[in-house]
């Protein structure tokens, strides 16, 4: 059965679309902007002759990056920590959100505080740093996985949507012989897909992005591509300065360009596998009606 649309109903669709490929245009544009400043020579930029399109197109942004000693060592630590870290923090979390999210378990009330108490309140970067050197996780890779193997805010979301679960799917299971541990990786983990998207992509854009921390604790063939690409940053602003100021804002202004697209590019890519989980897991612990 056709229906006839009224004429406020198709301006209102028209409209509809139009504001969303402003709201897209709105979020590629930097994007395109940086490719554009990445691209072009440095006599463009100087000149303010770049716009939209490249002017004097060339790569040697991008080839100054990638000919940076250790790039591809660290693009490799880094995918290793990206990957290693987000493995082992949502597997302790749900081995710790699980058991948090049954009513009947004692002591629930006094660990749930204690986590709460955690958010706000924790030893400051100094005596982190001397836990981790007693601990003698220093210059290991340990000192990256496992001090954010947990986030407080993570686990109370994973909690909420377990808590939301149906309770009988879970005792029928255990009619059938099923113990805790089968429960929760046959039957809670497939239902939790959704959370554990969302929270796995928030947390593997922490790992990608964090460089701090390496700073702190690990040695220099064990840094990120994160801080490889700060150090070239920091270089080229140096070199800058040992020419003149339109230089060191042209050489800057490029190599920023260049070092924002390599940096999210990679991350952004993960989104389109994530996506149909994406929508459902931003609402978990939400009221369902």
């Amino acid at each position: 059965m056709v229906v006839d649309r009224s004429l406020g109903s198709r301006l209102f669709d028209l409209f509809l679309y139009v504001f969303m490929c402003l709201v897209v245009f709105i979020f590629i544009a930097p994007f395109l902007y940086m490719f554009t400043l990445a691209t072009s020579s440095m006599s463009a930029i100087i000149n303010n002759k770049v716009t939209i399109l490249p002017v004097g197109f060339n790569f040697n942004a991008f080839l100054k990056i990638f000919d940076y000693p250790g790039f591809f060592n660290a693009y490799k630590n880094t995918i290793f920590y990206t990957v290693a870290g987000t493995f082992i923090s949502l597997s302790v979390l749900l081995l710790f959100a699980y058991p948090l999210s049954k009513p009947y378990l004692s002591g629930r009330k006094i660990i749930f505080g204690l986590i709460i108490f955690s958010m706000f309140f924790n030893g400051g970067l100094v005596p982190n740093f001397l836990l981790i050197s007693t601990l003698r996780l220093k210059n290991t890779v340990w000192a990256i996985l496992i001090p954010f193997a947990i986030s407080q805010f993570n686990l109370i979301i994973m909690i909420n949507f377990m808590r939301a679960l149906p309770v009988e799917i879970e005792e029928a299971a255990m009619i059938d012989g099923m113990g805790y541990f089968g429960i929760l990786t046959r039957i809670v983990v497939p239902l939790a897909k959704p959370a554990i998207a969302t929270i796995g992509l928030y947390t593997a854009v922490f790992f990608w992005n964090d460089w701090f921390h390496a700073l702190l604790y690990l040695s220099s063939k064990q840094y990120p591509v994160m801080m490889i690409l700060r150090n070239i940053v920091v270089s080229a602003a140096n070199a800058g300065d040992a020419t003149g100021y339109g230089d060191r804002n042209v050489a800057e202004m490029s190599s920023k360009a260049a070092v924002i697209l390599v940096s999210v590019l990679p991350i952004i890519a993960l989104y389109p596998f994530m996506q149909r989980f994406f929508v459902k897991g931003l609402t978990v612990g939400s009221i369902k009606g």
